[in-house]
C-alpha cells in the first residue's frame, strides 16, 4: 500500500485542481492520498468526488499556519469536523492574515522597482481560499522578474528578504487543541525544516504530545538522513505516529513528486486509530 499524507491543490498554493491532484495520485500508483491545503478545506468536496470515481482512498486534511516562540511551524490536521466553529474561527483569522498582507508585500516590491499589481497576483490565485506568497512568486515569474518560486522566495519573499511581511498565525498548542477538539488527528509537518529545529526540540515535542500531538512527519524532502533518523527515534521514544509525505504542489514546487516520500501502512493505521 502506497500512502502520501501531505499534498496541495490550487485551493491553496498547489497548481493542480483537486480533481487533477487525485487523478495524478492515482496515476502515480498511490492507494491513499491526503489533501492538506493551507488553512482551508475548500478542496475536500471535489477531491471526494474524484477519489470515488478513480478508486483511491482520500484522507481529509489541512496544513495550518502556526507559530511557536515566534517561529513559523506548520501543523497537519486530519479527519476533523470541517464545521467545528472554534476551529473555523481560528482558520478565518489565519486566512484574513494571509489576505491582509498582500498590499504591504506589493508596496515593498514596487519600492524595489518591480511593477506588480494585485491583479497580477490574483490572476494566479483564482481558486485559492487565500492569496499567499507563492501566488506573488508566480506573478513575479509571469513578469519575468524570477525564474521560479525558489528564486522569488530567496530574493524577495522569505523572512529577512526585502519584500517579506509578517502575518497572523495560530499559536501551535492552541491549534493542536482545536484540531483534537474537532475530532481530528494532529501531526507536525516537516518539523525540522526551515530552522524549526531550534524550537521543536525533543523536550518541546514531548510537551506538545502531552497537549495532544499525535505524530511527526519524519520522511520529507526537507529532512536529510540524519534528521530523519533522529526524528524517527524521538517518535518511537514518545509513542508518536511517524508519517512520510511528498508535500506535492504540482508545478509550484520542484522535486516534490507525488509519492516521493510515503507513510508506512502500520503507521497510517495507528494514525487513524488515535
Amino acid at each position: 500500500m502506497k500512502i502520501d499524507l501531505h499534498t496541495h491543490s490550487d485551493r491553496s498554493d498547489g497548481t493542480d485542481t483537486p480533481t487533477e491532484l487525485i487523478e495524478n495520485a492515482k496515476a502515480a500508483g498511490l492507494d491513499v492520498i491526503a489533501i492538506t491545503d493551507h488553512d482551508s478545506t475548500e478542496g475536500w468536496k471535489e477531491a471526494d468526488k474524484t477519489a470515488r470515481r478513480v478508486g483511491i482512498t482520500l484522507v481529509h486534511g489541512i496544513e495550518i499556519s502556526t507559530k511557536l516562540d515566534g517561529k513559523s511551524v506548520h501543523l497537519l490536521g486530519y479527519e476533523f469536523d470541517p464545521k467545528d466553529k472554534p476551529l473555523l474561527h481560528e482558520l478565518r483569522k489565519v486566512i484574513d492574515g494571509r489576505n491582509s498582507r498582500l498590499p504591504a508585500t506589493l508596496e515593498r516590491l514596487r519600492g524595489l522597482g518591480i511593477d506588480i499589481t494585485a491583479h497580477d497576483v490574483r490572476a494566479r490565485s483564482t481558486n485559492a481560499a487565500a492569496t499567499g506568497r507563492p501566488h506573488v512568486a508566480d506573478a513575479l515569474i509571469d513578469l519575468g522578474v524570477v525564474q521560479d518560486r525558489n528564486e522569488a522566495f530567496e530574493r524577495y519573499l522569505k523572512p529577512g528578504r526585502p519584500a517579506y511581511v509578517d502575518r497572523y498565525a495560530a499559536d501551535l498548542p492552541t491549534a493542536i487543541g482545536l484540531v483534537k477538539a474537532a475530532g481530528g488527528k494532529a501531526v507536525l509537518a516537516h518539523p525540522w525544516s526551515r530552522g524549526s529545529h531550534r524550537v521543536l526540540t525533543r523536550d518541546r515535542i514531548g510537551t506538545l504530545k502531552e497537549q495532544g500531538l499525535d505524530g511527526l512527519e519524519v520522511d520529507h524532502n526537507d529532512h536529510g538522513a540524519e534528521d530523519r533518523a533522529a526524528l524517527r527515534q524521538i517518535a518511537r521514544d514518545l509513542g508518536l505516529v511517524r508519517t512520510g509525505s511528498s508535500d506535492y504542489h504540482g508545478t509550484g514546487k520542484i522535486d516534490f513528486p507525488l509519492g516521493g516520500n510515503t507513510t508506512e501502512p502500520e503507521q497510517y493505521r495507528r494514525l487513524l486509530d488515535r
